[in-house]
């Protein structure tokens, strides 16, 4: 994807160094409204909707390739969408270099890259560290949402989270549409969804809750 001459992506796009170190959210977006993060954020279509849908709440994006990350920051500039910021980066390493411990309210994490090859299974997002990761940066009740089209993406998705006692595994839940006819609410409206919906594949999801509270130790 080219980029375009006349995108504008300030004030949307953010843009940390490494010695800034855990952000507070409530400089970064002037209030002390809950705060979510999307991972992939691609041309930034989720993060429209929701935020559009949820004016009292932040939300961050992080996209690796900086053609859709300046984009989705343009695009959401253009609909004033101010309770949204765009990260072009990395998104494990942004994570654990710049997000404090307990303020997330969630973690959405749709269609991410299946890395199909058994060799390149290492390279997967969902890990047990990154899970550690998660648990750290969600507050108590926060959630973690993972919607995927790759059958062995989503068995491996299920088999880590099973394999970690962090994260309680829950039912999911729509944070953008309400069940249709058939009673399904995996819509979350990404392009990657709505291309997929047109070649009429089908989709997996689950979803993983921080408890309220600490389990008690042995």
């Amino acid at each position: 994807m080219a980029l375009r001459d006349n995108l504008i992506v300030a004030p949307i796009l953010l843009s940390a160094p490494d010695e800034a170190g855990r952000l507070s959210f409530a400089d970064v977006f002037g209030n002390a409204n809950p705060v979510e993060l999307e991972i992939g954020s691609g041309k930034g279509t989720f993060l429209l909707g929701i935020a559009t849908a949820q004016p009292q709440t932040n939300f961050i994006g992080i996209e690796w390739a900086r053609a859709y990350a300046h984009f989705a920051a343009d695009r959401l500039r253009r609909h004033a969408r101010l309770n949204c910021r765009i990260v072009n980066g990395e998104a494990a390493w942004w994570i654990r270099c710049h997000v404090p411990d307990a303020t997330l309210a969630a973690v959405h994490i749709y269609f991410p890259d299946p890395w199909p090859k058994a060799r390149h299974h290492k390279r997967r997002l969902i890990q047990l560290p990154f899970l550690k990761e998660v648990h750290r940066i969600l507050v108590p009740g926060g959630k973690l949402r993972l919607v995927t089209d790759h059958a062995d993406y989503f068995a491996h998705m299920k088999q880590t989270l099973e394999a970690q006692q962090d994260l309680k595994i829950i039912s999911f839940d729509s944070p953008v549409a309400p069940p249709n006819a058939a009673g399904q609410n995996l819509i979350v409206g990404t392009n990657f969804e709505k291309k997929y919906v047109a070649e009429g594949r089908s989709f997996n999801a689950i979803a993983a809750e921080k408890p309220l509270t600490n389990p008690p130790s042995d």
